[in-house]
C-alpha cells in the first residue's frame, strides 16, 4: 500500500506503533526519499517496502507463515551450504532498482561473495521467495506485482508460496519475463531450475 497507517488499502487498519505511525504521517505518498525509508527501517525494524517515494506497510505474518518459512529456510541453508550460496528469510531488503526496495520472505544467492550482498540491502539476488498472506491486496501483490517487479529486476527464479490453495509455483526468468517451471501441490516434490540438487516435499512444507 502507499497510505502510511494501513497494512493495505482494502484491509483494516493494523495497529502500529504511536510513535511509527507518526513518523509514516510526517510525509504525503509519493515524498520518501531512500535514504529517508532505510534510516525509518533502521530504527524501527518493521515490515515496510518502498516504491516510487512511498512507504508500504506489510501485514504482520501468522503462526502458519513462520511455521512454513521454518520449514523452507532448512531445505534452502542445507544448499546454501553445499554450493557456498547465502540465504535469508525475512529482515533482509533487496534494492530492485532506484526508487523500489522489497523485502523477500526468502533469498537467495549462488555465492556468498556475490559482489550484490552488502550489510543495508542487496542490490539484487539469484532466488527469491514469498508466502503469500491471505488478504486480497497481498495476495494480488505476491502474484502479480511481485511477480512483474523482481522479473523486471533480473531474478532468475521466484518461488510463490500460497497456503490458502496449498500450491508452490515456481517461476524461471526466460527473456526478461516469468514462465513457470512448475506448479506443484501436495503430494509433489517442488523443483529448481535454477539449484538443481534443491528438493521440496510440499506436503511437509505445507504441515510445519
Amino acid at each position: 500500500m502507499a497510505v502510511p497507517v494501513t497494512s493495505t488499502i482494502e484491509d483494516e487498519p493494523e495497529e502500529l506503533d504511536p510513535e511509527l505511525a507518526a513518523a509514516l504521517q510526517s510525509h504525503l505518498p509519493g515524498e520518501w526519499s531512500e535514504d529517508e525509508y532505510l534510516i525509518l527501517i533502521e530504527q524501527w525494524n518493521a515490515p515496510l517496502e518502498y516504491s516510487a517515494g512511498c512507504i508500504e506497510v506489510l501485514t504482520m505474518p501468522t503462526d502458519r507463515h513462520h511455521a512454513i518459512l521454518s520449514a523452507l529456510f532448512l531445505v534452502f541453508n542445507a544448499i546454501a551450504q553445499q554450493i557456498g550460496g547465502k540465504v535469508y528469510f525475512m529482515g533482509i531488503r533487496i534494492r530492485l532498482w532506484s526508487g523500489k526496495f522489497r523485502e523477500p520472505d526468502i533469498v537467495f544467492l549462488r555465492s556468498i561473495h556475490d559482489p550484490r550482498r552488502s550489510n543495508r540491502y542487496w542490490d539484487g539476488a539469484d532466488l527469491v521467495l514469498e508466502v503469500v498472506s491471505d488478504s486480497p491486496t497481498d495476495r494480488r501483490r505476491d502474484l502479480v506485482t511481485k511477480r512483474r517487479d523482481y522479473a523486471r529486476a533480473g531474478i532468475l527464479e521466484y518461488w510463490i508460496v500460497d497456503p490458502q490453495d496449498e500450491i508452490v509455483t515456481v517461476l524461471q526468468l526466460k527473456d526478461s519475463q516469468y514462465v513457470e517451471h512448475g506448479v506443484f501441490a501436495r503430494g509433489d516434490v517442488a523443483t529448481s531450475a535454477l539449484l538443481s540438487d534443491l528438493r521440496v516435499d510440499v506436503s511437509a512444507t505445507f504441515d510445519a
